[in-house]
């Protein structure tokens, strides 16, 4: 027992005071991206450390007095000795500990860069939202390969939905069409913002200003030339959108991890049977049924469809 007491087991040395503690916010998909890059590097000068700090974490520390929503709004770092930087004062004090980013805080040396990177970070605070929400949209989880062709032709699909109401309300002045298309417009929408719920940006269709195009045209062309044409043109629409959700929904049937999927296709699906019926069963239609010039509109109104979500389903 007194040997053990002659000769004690040293402390273990205490870890290194950080010299500089990096603030950032990990609620921000850029700002942890960037914050990656500098966390895999190790300081130029192996006695300096660096600690970072999520601060977007309720539980994290700042400094006395500071204001967490004013740390969130600018990048921050603190010294050992208390001094907090802000901004581009902040980033140049980080890359100059870093391998490579130092030589970038060697060029804010000279008289005004300082100067001049802080109006290029204001600058980039003004876009940073945007930028946020496309960063965020790319970190989204991915609709498996199979189904986003599918889901890209229904998100084209609704979009030009939404647009041909919106060419109906600009042209027509009939009462009961206007009603009819303000009632569906308000239906199309909620779809379409179920399903840009459901894909992410990254895999939708970029042809959505086409579709926008063709579908007010849609809406737009049948407008001028009274009730008969416009039910017919949506009777031929929804037809074949029915045909449309039903393959998909068969392709879903015995797959159970997309039951919430499934539920939403098969609620479109009845909308829009609705929508179809609607339209079939009006008065102008039934008095006057749809002769061949009629007829062969509506034909190319449905090869139109089918070429439209084919093309979709590819871009």
């Amino acid at each position: 027992m007194p040997e053990l007491l002659d000769h004690p087991h040293p402390a273990p040395a205490a870890a290194p005071a950080a010299t500089l503690t990096v603030l950032y916010d990990g609620a921000c998909p850029l700002c942890r991206r960037e914050i990656g890059v500098y966390q895999s590097l190790r300081p130029i000068d192996t006695a300096q450390t660096l600690k970072f700090s999520d601060i977007s974490q309720v539980d994290s520390a700042l400094p006395p007095g500071a204001q967490r929503s004013d740390y969130l709004a600018r990048f921050h770092v603190q010294r050992g000795d208390g001094q907090v930087l802000s901004g581009a004062a902040a980033f140049v004090a980080l890359w100059a500990t870093l391998p490579g980013w130092r030589y970038l805080a060697l060029l804010a040396r000279f008289p005004g860069a300082t100067s001049v990177l802080e109006m290029i970070y204001r600058g980039f605070l003004r876009i940073r939202p945007q930028m946020q929400g496309i960063a965020k949209a790319f970190e989204a989880p991915r609709v498996p390969k199979d189904l986003a062709g599918d889901l890209r032709s229904d998100q084209a699909g609704e979009t030009g939905a939404v647009w041909i109401y919106l060419g109906l309300l600009a042209v027509s002045t009939d009462v009961g069409v206007r009603a009819f298309a303000q009632r569906h417009l308000a239906t199309e929408q909620s779809h379409l913002n179920q399903i840009n719920a459901v894909l992410p940006w990254p895999q939708r269709s970029r042809l959505l200003p086409g579709w926008r195009v063709a579908g007010f045209a849609t809406g737009a062309l049948p407008a001028l030339f009274g009730p008969r044409a416009v039910y017919a043109t949506i009777g031929a629409v929804e037809t074949f959108v029915d045909q449309h959700y039903q393959h998909q929904i068969d392709k879903l049937q015995n797959r159970p991890e997309h039951a919430k999927l499934l539920s939403l296709l098969r609620e479109c699906q009845q909308d829009e049977c609705e929508h179809r019926d609607e339209a079939l069963a009006n008065d102008a239609l039934q008095s006057h049924p749809p002769g061949w010039l009629l007829r062969a509109w509506c034909k190319v109104v449905g090869s139109g469809s089918k070429a439209a979500v084919a093309l979709a389903r590819l871009i």
